[in-house]
């Protein structure tokens, strides 16, 4: 009998201990979900209101380039040296600290000074560049490793979702209001972001440790040990082309659609949510791929081929084609594009050491605000050098291009 009850007394517990281990996964999940979202949302607004801006300061359109590469400067410092600092203070603190300066890098903007368009680009992408290091360390130490492609996959529609919730928000707030009203309006939404995330800090920081030290000799070492392994390195490349591929599209397509093609920016803006609205079941439906029936690396490739004809067909629209057509053109986009980072992020998380998710993520990463940062600024000297939009959107597709062909001819000769 007393065997029994103490048999019994096992099966309990393990079915509370597995309920709460599924519970804190599914938290987890729906809290670095929201938190991707306004972090878009937020690294999103300037350049998609940025026809307003343009007009109302008399700038060049080129310096949209210019706004977009000095984020992606910060953001590659963060993801590079991003590692420590989420294993000494927790993934959910280094988090709220992201979207607190985040919310600080759009709120001194409204001054409508140039070098203050700077600084905000500079700190707001020291703050948003932590967002996706951070909910992969958390989701990684969660997640079962058979479903963490769908896992990561989930959690990254909160991207598409951000990207969709800044187009309809943001230029309608920009119209309505003015521009400067719509960068604190979403400065705000970054702020309550950091209050709703804290009582959930004791529940997810457990594996923090404050003696981790935080030095570069720690940095390099994590950027040569990424580096050093072929299938890590590979991702790193293949993460540089796509990011930048999708920063050009996040970027500029908006722009393009109002100064290249004669849109209004509210038109604009709604064909560029419902493109971006695509992406979030796609996400999934990659992430459920990759997770049952094709391997990731050759749905990367296969991806990297797709975003390459998502490119040229964005860099052959004309202003007579109907608004359908663009939209079209942006659904495509927006598909393969804005849509693969859950199954390249799951890769990364699969193949680094253990206890080691967040920090390779962010040296991973940090190829990709590289990418972020050289495609626009190639983008804007495009623009300046012919005044169109073309050639920057083919440089773009040619390096994804060549990510999905030699992916594909590398699995040919593997026989995968």
């Amino acid at each position: 009998m007393g065997r029994g009850n103490l048999a019994s007394r096992h099966v309990r517990r393990t079915a509370r201990n597995r309920s709460r281990t599924i519970f804190n996964l599914y938290l987890a999940l729906g809290a670095m979900t929201v938190q991707q979202a306004f972090a878009t949302l937020g690294r999103s607004t300037v350049p998609l209101i940025a026809a307003a801006i343009v007009l109302d300061l008399h700038v060049d359109p080129a310096l949209v380039g210019v706004y977009l590469a000095i984020g992606s400067v910060a953001g590659f410092l963060t993801t590079l040296g991003c590692g420590g600092f989420i294993l000494r203070y927790g993934a959910l603190r280094m988090t709220q600290v992201g979207m607190a300066a985040l919310g600080a890098g759009l709120a001194i903007t409204t001054a409508g000074w140039l070098p203050l368009f700077a600084a905000g680009a500079f700190i707001g992408g020291l703050g948003q560049a932590i967002s996706t290091p951070s909910s992969s360390h958390l989701l990684g130490r969660l997640s079962p490793r058979h479903l963490a492609p769908l896992m990561f996959s989930i959690k990254q529609t909160g991207v598409p979702a951000g990207l969709m919730l800044a187009g309809v928000v943001a230029p309608a707030l920009a119209v309505e209001a003015g521009w400067r009203a719509a960068l604190l309006v979403i400065a705000g939404l970054c702020a309550l972001t950091v209050v709703a995330l804290q009582p959930l800090r004791a529940r997810f920081d457990t594996d923090r440790n404050p003696a981790q030290p935080l030095s570069p000799a720690d940095i390099r070492a994590n950027v040569a040990g990424v580096v050093r392994d072929p299938a890590l390195r590979t991702l790193c490349v293949a993460m540089f082309s796509f990011v930048g591929l999708q920063t050009l599209f996040t970027g500029f397509f908006v722009l393009y659609l109002v100064r290249g093609l004669g849109y209004d920016l509210e038109r604009a803006g709604y064909v560029f949510a419902i493109a971006v609205a695509v992406a979030v079941p796609a996400r999934i439906g990659w992430g459920w791929l990759a997770s049952r029936l094709v391997k990731p690396a050759t749905l990367l490739a296969l991806l990297g081929v797709a975003m390459a004809g998502a490119a040229v067909l964005a860099a052959i629209i004309g202003p007579g084609w109907p608004t359908w057509a663009a939209a079209a053109v942006a659904i495509a986009f927006s598909a393969t594009a804005v849509s693969w980072h859950g199954v390249l992020l799951a890769e990364v998380a699969r193949l680094s050491p253990a206890g080691r998710i967040g920090a390779t993520t962010g040296a991973v990463l940090a190829f990709g605000d590289a990418g972020a940062l050289i495609l626009p600024l190639l983008f804007s000297a495009a623009l300046a050098l012919t005044g169109g939009y073309a050639t920057g959107f083919l440089i773009g597709g040619a390096l994804a291009l060549g990510v999905g062909l030699f992916g594909l001819w590398r699995r040919a000769n593997r026989g995968t």
